[in-house]
């Protein structure tokens, strides 16, 4: 890859919208469905484990909704992150993978999200095909999270250049030498 290419994975479409240089804002908006999706999957096996497991069927339908609702967030930032990198590369490939399992992972969710509401288990736990979609769904977001860090950890997507990187490893201030001089 040139370094043109890979400076130009570095810088923002738009700044207002997708974060400035060095601050993207998809890593930090998608640990909003990433922390609903997870819990709603700790609700619905915590809801076979109770007594009264209403309270926690509940829940779990509605951190699934928030989780879609944040993921489409995420979804916007990260499109125009992927408009920033140069088609044809290796990271751009990574990318469409990163964001059709993202995308796949989001339907699966409304559609669990959409049967839930049809089939109201009235405070019963959450059932075995539910808890099954929810999980294997996250299975994939896991996937999808690995290539989101091969993106930005290996690949340097919207990560900033190393000369500013160098920035953080500089010297806050130099100590004196305590010593004579010779």
């Amino acid at each position: 890859m040139s370094g043109d290419s890979q400076l130009q994975a570095k810088r923002p479409v738009s700044a207002l919208l997708a974060g400035p240089y060095g601050h993207p804002f998809h890593p930090v908006l998608v640990t909003v469905p990433i922390g609903a999706w997870v819990t709603s999957l700790v609700f619905d096996i915590a809801s076979h484990v109770v007594h009264r497991p209403g309270f926690l069927t509940q829940g779990s339908e509605w951190l699934i909704a928030v989780g879609v609702a944040g993921a489409l967030l995420a979804a916007l930032a990260g499109f125009l992150d992927l408009f920033a990198i140069p088609a044809g590369t290796r990271a751009f490939r990574t990318a469409l993978v990163h964001m059709t399992l993202n995308l796949l992972v989001t339907v699966a969710y409304a559609v669990n999200f959409l049967w839930r509401q049809s089939g109201y288990t009235g405070g019963a736990s959450v059932g075995w095909g539910r808890l099954a979609l929810s999980a294997v769904s996250l299975a994939v977001l896991g996937v999808s999270g690995f290539l989101g860090g091969r993106l930005a950890y290996r690949y340097g997507v919207r990560v900033a250049d190393e000369r500013t990187q160098a920035e953080g490893y500089a010297a806050a201030g130099r100590a004196r030498s305590t010593r004579p001089a010779a």
